[in-house]
């Protein structure tokens, strides 16, 4: 059984991700980081969905079951799952959210004892585990073995600290007016509090998590009502994160949306003048713009690309030897200063970029010129293999006989397709998208 996508194992909570098969996937996990184990300790994080009370139970009646202690640290971010696992001296992380879907789904993402987002071949080793009933049987604590579980509620002023000291001593947020969109997800609490440490006036959005309001017309996904509220209150910035807070969307004083290249484009420039930048390399995804590439090019930064998603981003990085990476889409990873990609470190670093250059958050990233790009994702009832579309080839050869860009991709976590086409001809490109969208609607019906 395949349970992993892009970014660990996501589906409807109480269908694909029911009580039962949870508590297996727990199981076979513990199973694998028992081959590693060091202090027999797992902790355990979520976000603000209602289903994460019946997951974590279902994951720690799983972890115990073979053994394993569990620390249950409640609602936080993701990437502050990925740090307190390593400074907790854990065996493991687990991290129960659906990030940027809504509240009906939910997820689960592990991360390894330094922090790290497992591999290809852990996931795999875990999926082969938990086809195994009888290996799993074989593994059942008894007697002093069964583990136990406790909670803990005071861990995140660890995480606050490790998030201030990323931003310059030598700099203030006194004076800036900052509306911040927790998206009533797990950021609820600590993205008000680290801000408003830092001296900034701060205005707080969707940060009343009922367990069904995530993502729902706020935060990342929904940056127009951010934007309503930055010009309602005249602020200098508006900064969005997603429900597991490990993306960010920034919106400047006139109410309008940084694109992510831009925000990634000026962050590597300026990381570079500060000396910051190692190696000169950065990574993004195969998602983003040629306007990109050609903008760092021009500043003596080369750029890398990777698969989609934030954990192929990081193994580029590691590869090329880069600090700096991150998706069109606002997962950016820093780290200097962070395992995976965290919306408040992303934050911190756009003010102190904003503050040094002395300018409006308008001006300051409106650095390069975009490539034309049409983008669309189509339902779909199958995923079947693209070079097996009878006409597939022939039509995106077409496409590239054009003078354009393409990435035709299915989503890792939704029966969805992604379109991605991208060249200098805005007329041409919306004819070529709707060929490419009616074409594979029709061939994956």
């Amino acid at each position: 059984m395949e349970l992993f996508g892009t970014d660990g194992v996501r589906g409807l909570a109480g269908g694909k991700l029911d009580a039962f098969t949870v508590m297996r996937l727990a199981m076979a996990a513990g199973i694998h980081f028992r081959k590693n184990a060091k202090s027999n300790k797992i902790l355990v994080g979520k976000d603000t969905r209602r289903s994460g009370y019946m997951i974590e139970n279902a994951l720690v009646s799983g972890l115990t079951a073979v053994g394993y202690n569990v620390i249950q640290i409640g609602p936080m971010p993701t990437p502050a799952i990925a740090f307190l696992t390593e400074n907790m001296r854990c065996d493991a992380g687990i991290m129960i959210t659906a990030s940027h879907n809504p509240y009906y789904d939910n997820g689960i993402k592990f991360f390894d004892c330094s922090g790290n987002k497992l591999d290809k071949a852990d996931e795999k080793d875990i999926e082969n585990i938990f086809a195994d009933m009888s290996r799993i049987e074989e593994c059942f604590a008894i007697k002093k073995e069964i583990g136990k579980s406790k909670r803990i509620d005071d861990v995140i002023g660890r995480y606050i600290v490790l998030i201030k000291n990323s931003f310059p001593n030598s700099i203030s947020l006194t004076n800036k007016r900052i509306v911040v969109d927790c998206a009533n997800g797990a950021s609820y609490n600590v993205a008000p509090t680290i801000l408003e440490e830092l001296g900034a006036e701060v205005v707080v959005m969707a940060n009343k998590p009922d367990g069904f309001n995530i993502n729902t017309n706020c935060g990342a996904m929904h940056p127009e009502y951010l934007a309503q509220r930055v010009k309602e209150t005249r602020a200098d910035i508006g900064i969005a994160l997603d429900g597991d807070a490990d993306r960010i969307v920034i919106v400047d004083e006139r109410g309008e949306v940084v694109d992510g290249d831009k925000l990634i484009g000026a962050l590597a420039v300026y990381l570079k003048s500060q000396n910051k930048l190692s190696t000169n390399k950065i990574v993004t995804t195969v998602m983003s713009n040629q306007g990109l590439e050609e903008y760092l090019k021009s500043n003596g930064i080369e750029l890398y690309r990777s698969d989609v998603g934030d954990k192929h981003v990081l193994e580029i990085m590691k590869k090329v030897g880069s600090n700096f990476g991150g998706e069109q889409s606002g997962h950016i990873i820093f780290s200097d200063f962070a395992k995976t990609g965290d919306g408040l470190v992303s934050a911190l670093q756009a003010l102190a970029y904003i503050i040094s250059t002395n300018k409006k958050t308008s001006e300051a990233f409106d650095v390069f010129k975009l490539y034309p790009q049409e983008q669309d994702n189509i339902k779909i009832s199958q995923k079947k293999p693209i070079e097996k579309i009878k006409g597939a080839k022939e039509l995106l050869k077409e496409i590239e006989s054009k003078g354009m860009r393409h990435l035709v991709r299915y989503s890792g976590t939704e029966n969805l397709m992604r379109i991605l086409i991208e060249g200098k001809d805005k007329k041409e490109l919306k004819s070529m998208m709707k060929k490419t969208v009616d074409f594979f609607k029709k061939a994956l019906a």
